[in-house]
C-alpha cells in the first residue's frame, strides 16, 4: 500500500504539488493500492485528468486521489483528494512507479556460471543460468534475470535493470540506472562485409568490428532491440534515451541525450541523431547522414539525407481506398517526367 505522502514525494522529484499545504495529516497517510481510470478507479486507487476532453468524468469520479491542473482543481470530487500540477500526465508517471516495484532477491543462483575474475559489486542480483565473462563489472543494486550473457571485459553500471535472455557482447559500457529487456542484444557484430571481384562465387570478405557500444545513464531499451557494435569507432546511445522494441542501431551509430524512438525503426551506420529527437515507428534512416537536435520524425518516414533544421518531418503517404491509391501512385510518376 502507497500512501499519498509517498505519492507526493515522488511527483516532487520532477515538479512541485501546489495544493501540497492544503492536505492534512489524515490525508496524507491515506493509503492507495493501484492506478485506475477515471471511469473505474474505486476509493484506493489513483487517477489523474490528462486532458479537457476527460473533463466530463472528473466529477462522477470514484477516485481516492486526483492528479489535476489547477484549472480543474474545484471539479474534483469532496470523496477525493486533488493534487494540483502543472502536468499531470507527468505526475502520473511518477506515482505509477510506485505501485510496479519489482521483487527483488538480492541473490546469486547457484546455477549461474561467473569466471572468477568478474567483479560483482553488493546487492546485485544474478538469476538461474546466467553467464558472466571474464573481468566483467556488475554494479551495486544491479538485476540480471535468467539466462542473461555478459561477455568479457564489460562494464555495467549501477542500478541497472536486465531482463531475460539479454546478451552484451564483450568490451561494452552500461551506464546507470539502464534497464534492457527481454531479448536485447548489445553489442553484436555490425554488419560489415567487402565484396570481392565475384560475391555469387566467392562470397563477401567480413570486417571484423572492433568498436564497442557505449550506454549512458537512464537509458530504456525494448524487447528484441538490437545495437551493434562499432566497426572501428564506438556506437553510442546517450543519456535519458528511450528505444522501443524490435529497432535496428546499426555500427558507428550516435544518438544524442533525451531521444525517443520508436517500434520497428531502422538506423542505418554511422548515422548521428541530435538531442531530443522523437522518431515514429517503422522509420527508416540511411547512413552517414547527420540529424540534428529537436527534429521529430512521424510513424514510416524515409531519411536519406541529413536533417540540418529542428521542426517536424513527415514522408509516404495514408492508407486510401486502393483504387485511388492507384491512381495517385500513377499520377505521382509521371511527375518525375515533367
Amino acid at each position: 500500500m502507497i500512501t499519498i505522502e509517498q505519492i507526493i514525494t515522488r511527483i516532487e522529484q520532477r515538479q512541485p504539488v501546489t495544493n501540497k499545504t492544503e492536505i492534512n495529516a489524515e490525508q496524507l497517510r491515506q493509503e492507495l493500492d493501484g492506478v485506475g481510470s477515471l471511469t473505474t478507479a474505486n476509493h484506493q486507487q489513483l487517477s489523474f485528468l490528462a486532458g479537457a476532453r476527460y473533463a466530463s468524468s472528473l466529477a462522477s469520479s470514484q477516485a481516492g486521489v486526483v492528479l489535476v491542473t489547477a484549472e480543474y482543481g474545484d471539479q474534483v470530487p469532496s470523496s477525493a483528494v486533488a493534487l494540483v500540477v502543472a502536468s499531470p500526465y507527468l505526475a502520473y508517471a511518477s506515482a505509477s512507479q510506485l505501485f510496479g516495484r519489482e521483487p527483488r532477491s538480492n541473490e546469486i543462483h547457484p546455477s549461474a556460471v561467473i569466471a572468477d575474475s568478474a567483479i560483482i559489486d553488493d546487492n546485485v542480483s544474478v538469476g538461474p543460468f546466467c553467464v558472466i565473462g571474464d573481468h566483467v563489472h556488475i554494479g551495486e543494486r544491479s538485476s540480471l534475470a535468467a539466462h542473461v550473457v555478459v561477455e568479457a571485459n564489460t562494464t555495467v553500471g549501477t542500478d541497472c535493470i536486465i531482463k531475460s535472455h539479454v546478451v552484451i557482447g564483450h568490451d561494452c559500457i552500461i551506464g546507470n540506472h539502464v534497464r534492457l529487456h527481454a531479448g536485447v542484444s548489445v553489442g553484436s557484430e555490425g554488419f560489415g562485409f567487402a565484396p570481392t571481384t565475384d560475391p555469387s562465387t566467392t562470397g563477401w570478405e567480413r570486417i571484423a568490428q572492433l568498436g564497442r557500444v557505449m550506454i549512458g545513464d537512464y537509458v530504456r531499451i525494448g524487447s528484441q532491440t538490437c545495437i551493434d557494435r562499432g566497426a572501428i569507432d564506438d556506437t553510442v546511445i546517450g543519456n535519458h534515451v528511450i528505444i522501443d522494441n524490435l529497432v535496428q542501431v546499426a555500427h558507428n551509430v550516435h544518438i544524442g541525450d533525451g531521444s525517443a524512438i520508436a517500434a520497428q525503426t531502422a538506423i542505418a551506420g554511422s548515422t548521428r541523431i541530435g538531442k531530443r529527437c522523437i522518431i515514429g515507428g517503422a522509420v527508416g534512416i540511411t547512413g552517414h547522414i547527420e540529424i540534428t537536435d529537436d527534429v521529430t520524425l512521424s510513424g514510416m518516414t524515409m531519411v536519406t539525407k541529413s536533417i540540418k533544421t529542428a521542426g517536424s518531418y513527415s514522408s509516404g503517404t495514408a492508407a486510401m481506398p486502393t483504387a485511388k491509391w492507384r491512381r495517385a501512385a500513377v499520377r505521382f510518376r509521371q511527375l518525375g517526367h515533367d
